[in-house]
């Protein structure tokens, strides 16, 4: 169905628009399924509910906790968050979780567009039974490999260090870094790479000058994952550090805030607080890179 509109009188111009009749609305929702964002909401509440009842149970305290543990803090309190973060304990434990992060981090992203780009990109022998093993890491879980990871960062003298963190956690997050990469520089373009060779670029060169730019998405995704899941690991720094000689101020956050819970377990509100601060950065981050997130796990279901 198509409009004319005129202008003002002395205005020759005619403006004449098509509209669609079966276009939908762009902003706004559509009322007409109901049923889908019930569903939405429903997932939401369950997913942000327990962060948010965590961050609003530190400024209680613990009597309000014990009396009604569902309701609002009344009165607000700050004692809790400014006695942890006054705490050198706390910012020791932070500190060694960003050192663990972003050491993982950074190795799980070299490492793994390494070991990504041939596999994606040239044709060898071996090549899918390479790839096959890769993605059988996704099967072997960390507690199957608990016993003899530990007996060999003995044997290695890594245990009880931060080495013996990163490097167990680099290779038990390659598998997942590979099944998304892999796919990801799959599907840029094999024509720019025989346009980089016509214009006498090695591969190299190809690699640096062209992949790595068009892999940024890709990489930011495996780089948040590796983060995140560093950030929140517990079973791995309790079997290597905890069992060492590093002071309990030097522990990462999960192991630190399990100790805090067992020191102070009388002060809900306080183990609460910890706990808000400890998530806080993880998860400032995850947010941060989402729509990169999105858009690298895009290209790998695409590839």
């Amino acid at each position: 169905m198509s409009t004319i509109e005129r202008n003002a009188p002395g205005d020759s111009t005619v403006a004449i628009r098509t509209a669609n009749p079966y276009a939908k609305r762009k902003d706004g929702f559509d009322w007409s399924q109901p049923f889908v964002y019930f569903i939405v909401l429903l997932v939401c509440a369950v997913a942000i509910g327990p962060v948010l009842y965590v961050i609003i149970g530190g400024f209680r305290t613990t009597g309000d906790i014990n009396a009604n543990p569902g309701g609002f803090p009344n009165p607000w309190v700050f004692d809790n968050y400014a006695a942890v973060l006054t705490t050198p304990r706390f910012w020791g434990n932070l500190f060694a979780s960003v050192v663990l992060a972003v050491a993982t981090t950074a190795g799980v992203v070299v490492l793994g567009i390494m070991a990504a780009y041939p596999l994606a990109r040239y044709t060898f022998r071996g090549r899918q039974g390479l790839y096959t093993v890769f993605s059988a890491g996704l099967m072997f879980p960390l507690t199957v490999a608990a016993l003899p990871l530990t007996l060999l960062l003995r044997e290695l003298g890594m245990h009880g260090t931060y080495l013996g963190v990163i490097i167990p956690g680099i290779a038990f997050a390659l598998p997942t870094t590979i099944v998304i990469l892999v796919p990801f520089l799959r599907a840029i373009p094999q024509e720019l790479e025989e346009a980089a060779a016509i214009d006498g670029a090695s591969r190299i060169r190809f690699f640096w000058r062209i992949m790595l730019p068009l892999s940024m998405p890709g990489l930011i995704t495996v780089g948040v994952l590796a983060f995140v899941a560093s950030w929140n690991g517990y079973l791995l720094p309790l079997l290597v550090i905890s069992t060492g000689s590093l002071p309990q101020e030097l522990w990462p956050l999960p192991l630190g805030l399990t100790q805090f819970s067992t020191q102070y377990s009388q002060n809900t509100g306080a183990v609460l607080a910890y706990t808000s601060l400890a998530m806080i950065p993880a998860l400032a981050f995850f947010l941060f890179a989402e729509k990169r997130i999105v858009g690298g796990l895009t290209g790998a279901v695409k590839g």
